[in-house]
């Protein structure tokens, strides 16, 4: 692999469909239920329906299969707002477009918001802009990257797999 190019994530999929990141023997998303975890633990968990507002920021270290963005996105579209959503992430291996697409396809709930971002990653492109959502993903290790990053958010999503099993996060 040419030295510019970043480690792609390396993946296995269980009995049940669950992709498992092969570099921390995790899963990308709760074994019982990937959406209801997300909606929990990251919208509710910071409030975001209360606090949205124009420019909202959210930014996030792994971003994985992209879904706390679709989430994310989802709920700022339900919340009426029309101006873009930020979103940040910091990932240090992506996912291949190919496992993100399977991955994402156990959601039907959040279909057409994926399909908006699944056509976008076939472009190659970490940088993402439409109507309702500004999406950057810094690729690198965040330890690299994420003090050279001089914006502010207004939620943070902390989602490096396990603290166990990826303990520089």
């Amino acid at each position: 692999m040419p030295p510019d190019q970043p480690q792609t994530a390396i993946i296995n999929w269980n009995d049940d469909g669950i992709p498992v990141s092969e570099q921390f023997d995790d899963p990308y998303f709760s074994l019982s239920n990937g959406l209801a975890e997300t909606r929990h633990v990251f919208l509710a968990g910071n409030n975001l329906a209360d606090r949205f507002k124009p420019g909202f920021h959210i930014a996030e270290l792994g971003f994985g299969t992209g879904l706390n963005m679709l989430s994310a996105w989802q709920l700022w579209r339900a919340s009426g707002q029309t101006s873009p959503l930020r979103y940040t992430s910091f990932e240090a291996f992506p996912m291949a477009l190919d496992d993100t697409t399977r991955a994402l396809a156990s959601f039907p709930e959040l279909a057409e918001l994926a399909q908006v971002f699944l056509d976008f990653r076939r472009s190659g492109q970490m940088h993402f802009q439409c109507q309702d959502l500004q999406l950057e993903v810094i690729i690198g290790d965040a330890n690299q990257t994420l003090p050279r990053w001089s914006q502010k958010a207004d939620a943070w999503f902390l989602d490096g797999f396990s603290p166990a099993k990826n303990p520089e996060m």
